[in-house]
């Protein structure tokens, strides 16, 4: 098993407003693991506690109980800070900086000068495809210019852990898709990918692992694969010719085709319908688990129906 890039463990935090308002509990016990060299979605619904997680794992914000762990370091130590990047939901720029120019200044922050971080600077923007436009002021820059600059700094120093927050909010989809690549060529470089987000497709796309987070608790963690594996509420059943007009099989959908046909089933009936259709002489084919998306998942985790 790969040593843990991130480990949060039993993570508590509680903020209080204000004097006559009430406090908020942002986050209630949260733990997971990200493996090294894997890309770990955090996945939830606004006001889950994503970001507040963030700002934990990255010293911004403190929290009243729980651990935290960045490439076997504690997250507060210097040795922990220098493996990480982070790249903002919404990055503030000095808007009449170039892109270049921003890049100098976030090296010369990591005590990097001289031809050393000429270099550096180059090969970032290179990487972000960002080296054409280098030379403009960033207040002409698209969003997904600034998404891609955000990227970049974030790659500056010797990173082992590349955190993002909502990386794709704001991007059409060719922004989408650039920044996706991005992020699996990093992963290709041995880079570990800790991102948040609430798009669905991005986060079933590229993701190893996730995990669900809903009012500031972990409802799941693992696989997308197997999450939705355990989701299987209804079967599948095809079969060759058509299925009968009459069953005493309850079924929720079926469809009648030339040579083949199907119908579905709840998971408690689907031996009561083979053994009906093999019964009837009916020839089965396949009898197959009917997948849940994960938009039906993380509905079902907040306690909705899709």
């Amino acid at each position: 098993m790969p040593n843990p890039k991130l480990s949060v463990r039993n993570l508590h935090k509680t903020f209080h407003p204000g004097l006559f308002e009430s406090p908020v509990n942002a986050l209630k016990g949260v733990s997971f693991e990200v493996r090294e060299g894997e890309v770990f979605g955090f996945l939830g619904p606004n006001g889950a506690g994503k970001t507040t997680t963030i700002k934990a794992v990255l010293g911004l914000v403190r929290p009243d109980a729980g651990e935290i762990e960045v490439c076997g370091y504690p997250h507060t130590a210097v040795e922990a800070r220098r493996r990480l990047g982070f790249a903002p939901e919404s990055p503030a720029y000095y808007q009449h900086l170039s892109g270049a120019e921003f890049l100098h200044f976030c090296a010369a922050l990591l005590r990097l000068s001289g031809a050393a971080a000429t270099a550096r600077v180059g090969a970032v923007l290179e990487k972000v495809g960002m080296a054409a436009h280098a030379g403009r002021p960033m207040r002409t820059y698209s969003k997904g210019m600034l998404q891609r600059v955000s990227l970049a700094q974030a790659l500056l120093g010797s990173t082992e852990l590349l955190i993002l927050d909502e990386p794709m909010s704001g991007l059409d989809p060719l922004g989408r898709r650039d920044v996706r690549d991005l992020i699996l060529d990093e992963t290709r470089r041995g880079t570990t990918i800790f991102f948040s987000s609430h798009i669905i497709p991005d986060v079933e796309t590229i993701c190893d692992r996730v995990a669900v987070l809903v009012d500031g608790e972990v409802r799941a963690v693992g696989a997308v694969r197997d999450l939705l594996a355990n989701e299987s509420e209804e079967y599948e059943v095809t079969v060759v010719g058509a299925v009968p007009g009459r069953l005493r099989t309850p079924v929720t959908a079926s469809q009648a085709g030339s040579d083949v046909s199907w119908a579905r089933v709840r998971s408690a009936h689907r031996e009561d319908l083979v053994r009906e259709l093999a019964e009837a002489g009916v020839r089965v084919v396949s009898l197959q688990p009917v997948r849940s998306s994960l938009e039906e998942f993380l509905l079902r985790s907040t306690g909705r129906e899709a």
